[in-house]
Protein backbone atom coordinates (compact mmCIF):
# COMPACT_ATOMS: atom_id res chain seq x y z
CA UNK A 1 0.00 0.00 0.00
CA UNK A 2 1.52 3.20 -1.07
CA UNK A 3 1.78 6.06 1.76
CA UNK A 4 -0.23 9.45 1.04
CA UNK A 5 -0.61 12.23 2.87
CA UNK A 6 -3.56 12.89 5.02
CA UNK A 7 -4.99 15.87 3.38
CA UNK A 8 -5.37 13.66 0.29
CA UNK A 9 -6.94 10.48 2.52
CA UNK A 10 -9.44 13.13 3.57
CA UNK A 11 -9.74 14.37 -0.45
CA UNK A 12 -10.74 10.63 -1.11
CA UNK A 13 -13.28 10.33 2.25
CA UNK A 14 -14.65 13.31 1.18
CA UNK A 15 -15.73 12.16 -2.49
CA UNK A 16 -16.47 8.51 -0.95
CA UNK A 17 -18.45 10.60 1.46
CA UNK A 18 -20.55 12.29 -1.24
CA UNK A 19 -20.64 9.68 -3.82
CA UNK A 20 -22.40 7.87 -0.84
CA UNK A 21 -24.49 10.72 -0.22
CA UNK A 22 -26.07 10.71 -3.83
CA UNK A 23 -26.21 7.41 -4.25
CA UNK A 24 -28.28 7.06 -1.09
CA UNK A 25 -31.04 9.69 -2.63
CA UNK A 26 -31.22 7.90 -6.05
CA UNK A 27 -31.40 4.40 -4.00
CA UNK A 28 -34.56 5.67 -3.07
CA UNK A 29 -35.76 6.43 -6.34
CA UNK A 30 -34.45 2.99 -7.72
CA UNK A 31 -36.38 1.14 -4.99
CA UNK A 32 -39.39 3.14 -6.23
CA UNK A 33 -38.83 2.44 -9.81
CA UNK A 34 -38.34 -1.21 -8.95
CA UNK A 35 -41.61 -2.07 -6.95
CA UNK A 36 -43.44 0.35 -9.08
CA UNK A 37 -42.32 -2.17 -12.58
CA UNK A 38 -43.21 -4.91 -9.90
CA UNK A 39 -46.22 -4.08 -9.04
CA UNK A 40 -47.68 -2.74 -12.38
CA UNK A 41 -47.47 1.10 -11.46
CA UNK A 42 -45.40 3.49 -13.31
CA UNK A 43 -43.56 5.34 -9.90
CA UNK A 44 -41.96 8.44 -9.59
CA UNK A 45 -42.78 10.28 -13.36
CA UNK A 46 -43.42 14.48 -12.40
CA UNK A 47 -40.23 15.69 -10.66
CA UNK A 48 -37.51 16.11 -13.25
CA UNK A 49 -37.25 13.68 -16.63
CA UNK A 50 -38.67 10.20 -15.50
CA UNK A 51 -39.32 11.19 -11.94
CA UNK A 52 -35.31 11.20 -12.13
CA UNK A 53 -35.72 15.03 -9.25
CA UNK A 54 -37.78 13.13 -6.96
CA UNK A 55 -35.15 12.31 -4.47
CA UNK A 56 -33.98 15.87 -4.23
CA UNK A 57 -37.67 17.45 -4.09
CA UNK A 58 -38.11 14.24 -1.26
CA UNK A 59 -34.94 16.28 0.55
CA UNK A 60 -36.40 19.79 0.07
CA UNK A 61 -39.61 18.48 1.48
CA UNK A 62 -37.69 17.03 4.49
CA UNK A 63 -35.88 19.83 5.49
CA UNK A 64 -38.99 21.94 5.21
CA UNK A 65 -40.97 20.46 7.78
CA UNK A 66 -42.14 21.48 11.08
CA UNK A 67 -39.42 19.83 13.85
CA UNK A 68 -41.66 18.60 16.82
CA UNK A 69 -40.14 16.86 19.67
CA UNK A 70 -42.46 15.23 22.45
CA UNK A 71 -43.10 17.27 25.36
CA UNK A 72 -42.66 13.89 27.44
CA UNK A 73 -38.88 13.15 25.68
CA UNK A 74 -35.49 13.14 27.03
CA UNK A 75 -34.37 15.79 24.50
CA UNK A 76 -30.91 16.28 24.63
CA UNK A 77 -30.33 11.86 23.65
CA UNK A 78 -33.73 12.64 21.38
CA UNK A 79 -31.71 14.83 19.53
CA UNK A 80 -28.27 12.82 19.55
CA UNK A 81 -30.14 9.34 18.51
CA UNK A 82 -30.86 9.12 14.96
CA UNK A 83 -26.86 10.98 14.14
CA UNK A 84 -25.52 7.77 15.57
CA UNK A 85 -26.98 6.12 13.14
CA UNK A 86 -26.36 8.25 10.24
CA UNK A 87 -22.68 8.56 11.61
CA UNK A 88 -22.34 4.98 11.92
CA UNK A 89 -23.50 3.83 8.69
CA UNK A 90 -21.04 6.59 6.90
CA UNK A 91 -18.03 5.73 8.63
CA UNK A 92 -18.14 1.96 7.88
CA UNK A 93 -17.55 2.48 4.55
CA UNK A 94 -13.45 3.88 5.30
CA UNK A 95 -12.53 0.25 5.03
CA UNK A 96 -14.14 -0.59 1.59
CA UNK A 97 -11.47 -1.02 -0.89
CA UNK A 98 -12.77 0.67 -4.12
CA UNK A 99 -9.36 -0.53 -5.94
CA UNK A 100 -5.52 -0.29 -5.36
CA UNK A 101 -3.16 2.39 -6.00
CA UNK A 102 -3.39 4.24 -9.05
CA UNK A 103 -1.59 7.37 -10.18
CA UNK A 104 -3.63 10.73 -10.85
CA UNK A 105 -1.67 13.68 -11.83
CA UNK A 106 1.59 12.36 -11.05
CA UNK A 107 0.62 11.27 -7.21
CA UNK A 108 -0.18 7.87 -6.31
CA UNK A 109 -3.93 7.95 -4.75
CA UNK A 110 -5.39 5.03 -2.91
CA UNK A 111 -8.72 4.09 -3.73
CA UNK A 112 -9.68 3.18 -0.21
CA UNK A 113 -9.79 5.37 2.91
CA UNK A 114 -7.66 2.83 4.98
CA UNK A 115 -6.11 -0.71 4.93
CA UNK A 116 -7.62 -2.00 8.51
CA UNK A 117 -5.88 -5.22 9.27
CA UNK A 118 -9.13 -6.16 10.94
CA UNK A 119 -11.30 -4.49 8.26
CA UNK A 120 -14.23 -7.01 8.18
CA UNK A 121 -14.17 -6.66 11.83
CA UNK A 122 -14.54 -3.12 12.05
CA UNK A 123 -17.49 -3.23 9.38
CA UNK A 124 -19.45 -5.55 12.01
CA UNK A 125 -18.12 -3.83 15.23
CA UNK A 126 -19.29 -0.23 13.77
CA UNK A 127 -22.71 -2.13 12.59
CA UNK A 128 -23.79 -3.13 15.77
CA UNK A 129 -22.65 0.02 17.64
CA UNK A 130 -25.59 1.60 14.98
CA UNK A 131 -28.21 -0.21 16.81
CA UNK A 132 -27.32 2.57 20.04
CA UNK A 133 -29.12 5.32 18.04
CA UNK A 134 -31.87 3.20 17.29
CA UNK A 135 -32.52 2.21 21.01
CA UNK A 136 -31.58 5.68 22.52
CA UNK A 137 -34.06 6.61 20.09
CA UNK A 138 -36.85 4.78 21.12
CA UNK A 139 -36.60 5.31 24.73
CA UNK A 140 -36.24 9.06 24.46
CA UNK A 141 -39.26 9.42 22.12
CA UNK A 142 -41.50 8.58 25.75
CA UNK A 143 -43.81 6.52 23.23
CA UNK A 144 -44.48 2.61 24.28
CA UNK A 145 -44.57 2.31 20.18
CA UNK A 146 -41.40 3.24 19.62
CA UNK A 147 -39.67 1.40 22.94
CA UNK A 148 -41.26 -1.74 21.65
CA UNK A 149 -39.43 -1.22 18.38
CA UNK A 150 -36.38 -0.31 20.11
CA UNK A 151 -36.31 -3.50 22.18
CA UNK A 152 -37.18 -5.75 19.34
CA UNK A 153 -34.06 -4.20 17.16
CA UNK A 154 -31.72 -4.78 20.36
CA UNK A 155 -32.89 -8.62 20.19
CA UNK A 156 -32.60 -8.80 16.61
CA UNK A 157 -29.69 -7.46 16.57
CA UNK A 158 -28.03 -9.52 18.82
CA UNK A 159 -29.00 -12.45 17.47
CA UNK A 160 -28.28 -11.83 13.74
CA UNK A 161 -24.99 -9.95 14.47
CA UNK A 162 -23.72 -13.61 15.66
CA UNK A 163 -25.20 -14.84 12.07
CA UNK A 164 -23.29 -12.49 10.32
CA UNK A 165 -19.93 -12.32 12.04
CA UNK A 166 -19.78 -16.44 12.27
CA UNK A 167 -21.05 -16.86 8.24
CA UNK A 168 -17.46 -14.61 7.45
CA UNK A 169 -14.97 -17.18 9.39
CA UNK A 170 -15.05 -19.66 6.81
CA UNK A 171 -13.76 -16.73 4.90
CA UNK A 172 -11.41 -16.05 7.67
CA UNK A 173 -9.81 -19.23 7.93
CA UNK A 174 -9.36 -19.84 4.11
CA UNK A 175 -7.23 -16.19 3.58
CA UNK A 176 -5.53 -16.09 6.46
CA UNK A 177 -6.71 -12.26 7.30
CA UNK A 178 -9.08 -9.85 8.18
CA UNK A 179 -8.29 -7.11 6.00
CA UNK A 180 -10.65 -6.50 3.09
CA UNK A 181 -7.92 -5.91 0.60
CA UNK A 182 -6.01 -9.09 1.65
CA UNK A 183 -9.61 -10.72 1.16
CA UNK A 184 -9.87 -9.10 -2.39
CA UNK A 185 -6.40 -10.09 -3.55
CA UNK A 186 -7.20 -13.25 -2.50
CA UNK A 187 -10.10 -14.01 -4.74
CA UNK A 188 -8.00 -13.31 -8.14
CA UNK A 189 -6.34 -16.51 -7.58
CA UNK A 190 -7.64 -19.10 -9.92
CA UNK A 191 -9.42 -22.12 -8.48
CA UNK A 192 -9.29 -25.26 -10.37
CA UNK A 193 -12.67 -27.33 -10.93
CA UNK A 194 -10.96 -29.93 -13.53
CA UNK A 195 -10.52 -28.38 -16.61
CA UNK A 196 -12.02 -25.04 -15.78
CA UNK A 197 -10.10 -22.38 -13.65
CA UNK A 198 -11.55 -19.48 -12.05
CA UNK A 199 -11.14 -16.70 -10.18
CA UNK A 200 -11.97 -17.57 -6.70
CA UNK A 201 -14.54 -15.46 -5.66
CA UNK A 202 -16.04 -16.79 -2.28
CA UNK A 203 -19.10 -17.45 -3.06
CA UNK A 204 -18.06 -20.45 -5.04
CA UNK A 205 -15.81 -22.18 -2.11
CA UNK A 206 -17.98 -20.68 0.00
CA UNK A 207 -21.59 -20.74 -0.89
CA UNK A 208 -23.28 -21.57 2.76
CA UNK A 209 -21.72 -18.55 4.02
CA UNK A 210 -22.80 -16.46 0.83
CA UNK A 211 -26.51 -17.69 1.51
CA UNK A 212 -26.04 -16.92 5.37
CA UNK A 213 -24.24 -13.52 5.00
CA UNK A 214 -27.36 -12.99 3.28
CA UNK A 215 -30.34 -13.26 5.15
CA UNK A 216 -27.79 -12.16 8.42
CA UNK A 217 -27.31 -8.95 6.30
CA UNK A 218 -30.86 -8.30 5.23
CA UNK A 219 -31.99 -8.65 9.19
CA UNK A 220 -29.07 -6.33 10.17
CA UNK A 221 -29.93 -3.30 8.05
CA UNK A 222 -33.83 -3.79 9.32
CA UNK A 223 -34.92 -4.24 5.90
CA UNK A 224 -38.12 -6.62 5.15
CA UNK A 225 -39.13 -9.23 5.79
CA UNK A 226 -37.27 -8.46 8.66
CA UNK A 227 -38.65 -4.96 9.54
CA UNK A 228 -39.89 -5.59 12.54
CA UNK A 229 -38.76 -2.80 15.06
CA UNK A 230 -40.56 -0.37 12.63
CA UNK A 231 -43.61 -2.45 11.34
CA UNK A 232 -45.97 -0.06 10.21
CA UNK A 233 -48.82 -2.94 10.93
CA UNK A 234 -48.30 -2.80 14.45
CA UNK A 235 -46.39 -0.41 16.15
CA UNK A 236 -47.25 2.59 13.86
CA UNK A 237 -43.49 2.77 12.28
CA UNK A 238 -42.13 1.80 15.52
CA UNK A 239 -38.53 3.02 16.81
CA UNK A 240 -39.09 6.56 14.92
CA UNK A 241 -42.76 7.05 15.32
CA UNK A 242 -42.10 10.89 16.98
CA UNK A 243 -39.60 11.67 14.42
CA UNK A 244 -40.19 14.29 12.07
CA UNK A 245 -38.14 17.26 9.61
CA UNK A 246 -34.56 16.50 9.16
CA UNK A 247 -34.30 14.08 12.67
CA UNK A 248 -36.26 11.77 10.61
CA UNK A 249 -34.16 12.08 7.76
CA UNK A 250 -31.03 11.05 9.15
CA UNK A 251 -32.48 7.62 10.35
CA UNK A 252 -33.97 7.44 6.85
CA UNK A 253 -30.50 8.57 5.38
CA UNK A 254 -28.50 5.84 8.00
CA UNK A 255 -30.98 2.77 6.70
CA UNK A 256 -30.31 3.33 3.09
CA UNK A 257 -26.40 4.18 3.27
CA UNK A 258 -26.28 1.14 5.26
CA UNK A 259 -28.01 -1.00 2.41
CA UNK A 260 -25.42 0.53 0.02
CA UNK A 261 -22.45 -0.04 2.66
CA UNK A 262 -23.52 -4.08 3.09
CA UNK A 263 -23.81 -4.21 -0.67
CA UNK A 264 -20.34 -3.04 -1.18
CA UNK A 265 -19.23 -5.28 2.15
CA UNK A 266 -20.77 -8.55 0.69
CA UNK A 267 -19.25 -7.59 -3.28
CA UNK A 268 -16.16 -8.06 -1.79
CA UNK A 269 -16.70 -10.57 0.67
CA UNK A 270 -18.06 -12.78 -1.83
CA UNK A 271 -17.70 -11.52 -5.62
CA UNK A 272 -14.39 -10.54 -5.69
CA UNK A 273 -15.08 -6.62 -4.98
CA UNK A 274 -13.52 -4.65 -8.11
CA UNK A 275 -12.16 -7.89 -10.02
CA UNK A 276 -13.81 -8.60 -13.98
CA UNK A 277 -12.95 -9.00 -17.12
CA UNK A 278 -10.53 -5.92 -17.68
CA UNK A 279 -9.99 -4.45 -14.29
CA UNK A 280 -6.47 -5.77 -14.27
CA UNK A 281 -5.36 -3.55 -17.05
CA UNK A 282 -8.38 -0.40 -16.47
CA UNK A 283 -8.61 0.51 -12.84
CA UNK A 284 -11.88 3.08 -13.66
CA UNK A 285 -13.62 -0.15 -15.11
CA UNK A 286 -12.51 -2.31 -11.67
CA UNK A 287 -14.93 0.39 -10.37
CA UNK A 288 -17.67 -0.65 -12.80
CA UNK A 289 -17.46 -3.63 -11.62
CA UNK A 290 -17.52 -3.21 -8.00
CA UNK A 291 -20.94 -0.60 -8.54
CA UNK A 292 -22.57 -3.32 -10.84
CA UNK A 293 -22.19 -6.23 -7.69
CA UNK A 294 -23.87 -3.79 -5.25
CA UNK A 295 -26.85 -2.61 -7.84
CA UNK A 296 -27.07 -6.32 -7.67
CA UNK A 297 -27.53 -6.66 -4.21
CA UNK A 298 -29.35 -3.49 -3.93
CA UNK A 299 -31.97 -5.04 -6.44
CA UNK A 300 -31.98 -8.15 -4.11
CA UNK A 301 -32.98 -5.98 -1.15
CA UNK A 302 -35.96 -4.27 -3.22
CA UNK A 303 -36.97 -7.75 -4.52
CA UNK A 304 -37.21 -9.20 -1.05
CA UNK A 305 -39.24 -6.34 0.41
CA UNK A 306 -42.21 -6.48 -2.78
CA UNK A 307 -42.53 -10.11 -2.90
CA UNK A 308 -41.95 -11.44 0.63
CA UNK A 309 -44.67 -10.97 3.78
CA UNK A 310 -42.92 -9.40 7.22
CA UNK A 311 -42.18 -12.31 9.27
CA UNK A 312 -43.95 -12.82 13.00
CA UNK A 313 -41.63 -11.62 15.83
CA UNK A 314 -41.02 -15.34 16.84
CA UNK A 315 -40.39 -17.00 13.71
CA UNK A 316 -37.69 -14.33 12.95
CA UNK A 317 -35.89 -15.26 16.38
CA UNK A 318 -36.69 -19.45 15.35
CA UNK A 319 -35.20 -18.66 12.41
CA UNK A 320 -31.64 -17.51 13.95
CA UNK A 321 -31.02 -19.90 16.65
CA UNK A 322 -32.77 -22.73 15.56
CA UNK A 323 -31.87 -22.83 11.27
CA UNK A 324 -28.92 -20.14 10.98
CA UNK A 325 -26.75 -20.71 14.03
CA UNK A 326 -26.24 -24.41 13.62
CA UNK A 327 -25.73 -23.70 9.76
CA UNK A 328 -22.86 -21.31 10.44
CA UNK A 329 -21.03 -23.31 12.70
CA UNK A 330 -21.52 -26.52 10.64
CA UNK A 331 -19.97 -24.11 7.98
CA UNK A 332 -17.24 -23.47 10.29
CA UNK A 333 -16.27 -26.87 11.25
CA UNK A 334 -16.58 -28.15 7.47
CA UNK A 335 -13.97 -25.39 6.27
CA UNK A 336 -11.48 -26.03 9.25
CA UNK A 337 -11.65 -29.77 8.56
CA UNK A 338 -10.83 -28.86 4.74
CA UNK A 339 -8.12 -26.37 5.64
CA UNK A 340 -6.35 -28.96 8.00
CA UNK A 341 -6.43 -31.61 5.24
CA UNK A 342 -5.81 -28.95 2.16
CA UNK A 343 -2.44 -28.11 4.41
CA UNK A 344 -1.91 -31.80 5.19
CA UNK A 345 -2.12 -32.08 9.17
CA UNK A 346 -4.85 -34.68 9.11
CA UNK A 347 -3.87 -37.96 7.49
Amino acid sequence: MAEQPIWLTFIVAFIIMNVLLVGMAYMTYFERKVMAAMQDRMGPTRTGPKGLLQPIADGIKLLGKEDLIPAAADKVVFFFAPLIVFVTALVSVAVIPFGGTVQIFGRDVNLFVTDLNVGALFILAIGSAGVYGIILGAWASANRYSLLGGLRSAAQVVSYEIILGLSLVGIFLITGSLSLRDILLAQQQPLEFGPLSLSNWYILSQPLAFVLFLIAAVAETNRAPFDLPEAETELVSGFHTEYSAFRFSFYFLGEYINMIVVSLFASTLFLGGTSGPGSEAYWGLGLLWLLLKTVIFLFFYVWLRTTLPRFRFDQLMGIAWKVLLPLALLNIVITAFIRLVSNGQVF
